[in-house]
């Protein structure tokens, strides 16, 4: 708080006395949150949990850090934040480390269902939640606790078919399986990492993959997927493993059903379900959203 007094160089007065005392948490909204979290276990809440919703125009920041050796489980027991299709005005966002980065970022939620557990890569998570100038809802309460890692385990050679290989490249084999739309949305939907609708922007050859940016029209199931955000645009980048397999052109609006790269990333095999999107589809798509799987 910054207390200014300003006097001209003519009358002068008697002066003021000011006393001033630190409001209580509930006195002043209790909008102050975020910190530090490096216990073994404990919780986090937005402010005025659980007797008020939060408050417009809030950012806060919790940075749960554990030893080396270990990683973080978070869980939210209950969650309400505004909701919106892209989670643009009230959201909260969990990332990998300790700094918000896109590359990092696990996911990004609103709506009224708590998120899925998340278990950290390291020993690092940071928990953003932000809420704009209008609309807010009950909020959340969160519990972290630290535990081991878990060990790396070995994993037998794939017997059934080489889309079930962790990294990719575009081998002659795999780029030779057959090429096409199997099923129909509602048969792949639960079977895929993301599905996105939006509009291919770029599309370069790289290794004999196809590197695209889309941009995103709506997204149904985001999974991890890595979304950018300038303004109201949103998009994302995917890989076509097989440059041709399915076949995607700049410019034109596609459904996008696929898997993810450890990055968030999108990638598309010979098998994943791509095709031409139409108003059409819209209700379809509307209706797997809600689908539980």
């Amino acid at each position: 708080m910054l207390v200014q007094m300003i006097s001209d160089a003519n009358t002068a007065g008697n002066g003021f006395i000011a006393m001033f005392s630190a409001a209580e948490p509930h006195e002043r909204g209790d909008q102050y949150c975020g910190g530090r979290l490096d216990k073994p276990s404990g919780s986090f809440k937005t402010p005025n949990w659980p007797d008020r919703d939060y408050p417009a125009g809030v950012t806060c920041s919790w940075h749960i850090v554990a030893p080396r050796n270990q990683v973080i489980e978070l869980k939210f027991e209950k969650f309400d934040v505004e909701r919106d299709n892209y989670c643009r005005y009230d959201f909260v966002a969990v990332f990998n480390g300790g700094e918000i980065n896109d590359a990092k970022r696990i996911g990004k939620y609103c709506g009224d269902s708590p998120p899925a557990p998340i278990v950290s890569e390291r020993n690092e998570l940071l928990v953003q939640f932000l809420s704009d100038l209008s609309l807010t809802a009950d909020g959340f309460i969160g519990h972290y606790k630290f535990r081991a890692k878990k060990l790396p385990t070995t994993t037998a050679p794939a017997t059934t078919t080489p889309f079930a290989t962790a990294t990719l490249k575009p081998t002659v084999a795999l780029c030779q399986q057959k090429c096409g739309r199997n099923g129909t949305p509602e048969s792949n939907y639960c079977s895929s990492n993301f599905v996105i609708t939006g509009t291919v922007i770029t599309a370069v050859t790289r290794g004999g993959s196809l590197h695209a940016t889309i941009s995103i029209i709506n997204v149904y199931k985001e999974g991890n997927l890595a979304i950018q955000q300038a303004g109201k645009n949103m998009s994302t980048k995917i890989i076509v493993v097989c440059k041709q397999c399915p076949l995607i052109r700049r410019g034109l609006n596609y459904i996008i059903m696929g898997q993810l790269e450890e990055d968030g990333r999108g990638k598309i095999l010979p098998n994943n379900f791509v095709m031409s999107f139409k108003t059409k589809n819209q209700k379809t798509l509307n209706t797997l959203k809600n689908k539980r799987c």
